[in-house]
């Protein structure tokens, strides 16, 4: 861990940790993570990255609990509406990924006990498609 990450929250730092294991799965997918953390005032995209001749748009979010739904749960249309947003200002100021089509994703992780009974471990759960543009 990062000496910047020591001073970060729990939830936080756990958030990182989640967001670069979703990049990690995306390459051993094949897949080429282009931004990161790509923010605009009217919303973020999480990770970036072209697969397969597709430029996918990655929402990565974790839950310490389902208590609440799970991560796939939490990206409401609200959340959709700012993702596609920034979608849309990056393809604009970045004509070489606006030749690709796009597709929307949620990676969902959590941490489960482990079935050895010992530590947590992450679950993930890639889920292509997850939703549609909303223009």
């Amino acid at each position: 861990m990062a000496a910047a990450d020591a001073a970060l929250p729990i939830h936080l730092t756990l958030g990182r940790e989640a967001e670069e294991l979703a990049a990690q799965h995306l390459i051993a997918s094949g897949a080429e993570i282009v931004l990161r953390n790509y923010r605009r005032r009217r919303g973020e995209l999480d990770i970036v990255a072209l697969h397969r001749g597709v430029l996918l748009i990655v929402e990565v979010r974790f839950r310490s609990s389902d208590r609440h739904g799970d991560g796939a749960a939490s990206v409401d249309r609200i959340k959709q509406r700012k993702i596609t947003t920034a979608a849309q200002q990056l393809l604009q100021q970045n004509r070489d990924l606006a030749r690709y089509p796009v597709r929307f994703d949620v990676i969902a992780l959590s941490r489960k006990p482990s079935s050895d009974g010992g530590s947590e471990a992450w679950h993930l759960e890639w889920m292509k498609h997850a939703f549609e543009s909303s223009r």
